[in-house]
């Protein structure tokens, strides 16, 4: 089982509306493309007051050839959109970790 993990900090101002954005479309569009079984959304608790506010959304898929296929077929459009959306509000790095 493979992790792609998103961790995603934004000023605090749009946290809520970011919130709702991230539940209401990006997610389930990130679910829909069929790479992935589950997913985890976290709200990162000890951060400094400057950093802002940071989720983790964490993809569970059953290996790496889908996430290698959500890499290079859907991540590019739906990466695009929160871009578009949220512009420099928002900063996110991805990691990817293997269950053991």
């Amino acid at each position: 089982m493979i992790i792609y993990n998103v961790t995603v900090q934004m000023e605090p101002d749009i946290a809520e509306q970011w919130l709702g954005w991230m539940q209401q479309l990006h997610i389930p569009q990130v679910m829909a493309t069929g790479c992935f079984t589950r997913y985890q959304l976290v709200r990162l608790l000890e951060t400094q007051p400057d950093e802002g506010t940071t989720y983790a959304i964490q993809y569970y898929a059953e290996g790496r050839p889908q996430v290698d296929e959500y890499l290079a077929t859907h991540a590019p459009a739906l990466r695009k959109e929160v871009e578009q959306t949220w512009g420099n509000k928002v900063f996110a790095f991805r990691t990817l970790m293997e269950v053991i």
